[in-house]
């Protein structure tokens, strides 16, 4: 059905369209738990309610994409995880964590509820935090070394503040009063962070890896793909003017910030993939390398066409059925 070479890109592609939606729709779900605040009830409670529809669901994607990380680029996914033993361990637990206290701040006596809250704020910030530090580790090509380590720690709070502002607009869009009000500067304090962390970024992945460089300031590239970060910074400036333009009466572009983030989203991931490809583990294997037999890939694929589709149908039906501002929480 297809080449080799073509099967490789086929899931990579796919690999990398998990990802992204997972860092957009997790990424908000993670950032209203980084931002829940422990000593207002009502607030947490609605912010709670925003995400409960979805936040379990959003998760998939992360699932999708390491499984076919697994199952497609075996040698990778021996090689990443070797390298990334410890955040991936702090990252499960988090997860596990954050999925425990939601049950159980409903569940529990009224005097635990606080607790509980405190377990889903700290599991979504360790979680945010430990993706952060394995791309900062990515980045830096798994190098043992203090510079490394460093990066990664940075970084590690710079998609804790992206999460948190994707976070922030997501709640200017679903919620009212007081806390749209909260949400919006929330919005505006993470995402200047947010906006310093990208730049950090772009400057240091050309500086420590030559072929980086090479790919985004070789001519005529150069004419094609700068326009990219461009548009990344002018998206960062409309979304500041937008918030400072909110809340509107009717609550007239309440979604312009989250949209916007989205994007901005999409460039981020998109610039990295472009930085990094054809390599899935930097300067080290190729996706032609590390690809699964071509007849195990071609078989994978028929599954492939048959689940995203279904994840995608039920992802956009659940939005659906539950678009609009938040509604009180309930669990049964």
């Amino acid at each position: 059905m297809f080449e080799a070479d073509s099967l490789a890109v086929i899931f990579v592609s796919l690999m990398g369209f998990s990802l992204l939606l997972y860092a957009i729709l997790d990424g908000y779900d993670l950032g209203v738990g980084i931002l829940l605040p422990l000593k207002q009830k009502d607030d947490s409670d609605t912010m709670i309610a925003s995400i409960g529809p979805f936040w379990d669901a959003n998760e998939t994607w992360l699932v999708l994409a390491i499984g076919l990380l697994l199952i497609a680029f075996p040698a990778a996914h021996s090689h990443i995880f070797k390298e990334l033993y410890l955040p991936t361990a702090v990252l499960l637990i988090s997860l596990v964590l954050r999925g425990v206290a939601f049950d159980f701040r409903a569940k529990a006596a009224f005097s635990h509820k606080p607790t509980w809250n405190k377990v889903f704020k700290v599991g979504s910030l360790l979680a945010a935090m430990s993706q952060g530090y394995m791309l900062g580790m990515y980045v830096m090509g798994f190098e043992d070394t203090l510079a490394a380590y460093a990066f990664s720690l940075l970084s590690a709070f710079g998609v804790a503040a992206a999460y948190a502002y994707i976070g922030a607009c997501w709640l200017i869009m679903k919620t009212e009063g007081a806390l749209q009000v909260q949400a919006v500067n929330w919005a505006k304090k993470t995402g200047l962070i947010c906006f310093i962390g990208v730049i950090a970024v772009s400057a240091v992945n050309p500086l420590i890896n030559p072929d980086v460089y090479a790919k985004w300031f070789a001519w005529p590239t150069t004419l094609y793909i700068l326009p990219l970060p461009v548009l990344c910074f002018a998206l960062f400036v409309y979304s500041q003017i937008q918030l400072k333009q909110l809340p509107a009466v009717d609550d007239k572009g309440c979604w312009r910030p989250f949209v916007a983030a989205v994007v901005i989203f999409s460039l981020c991931l998109f610039g990295l993939a472009f930085s990094f490809f054809p390599y899935i583990v930097p300067g080290k294997l190729t996706i032609w390398e590390s690809a699964a037999a071509p007849e195990s890939l071609s078989f994978i694929l028929w599954g492939a066409i048959v689940v995203v589709p279904v994840i995608i149908s039920y992802t956009i039906f659940s939005y659906r059925v539950f678009w609009g501002k938040v509604q009180e929480l309930r669990y049964n």
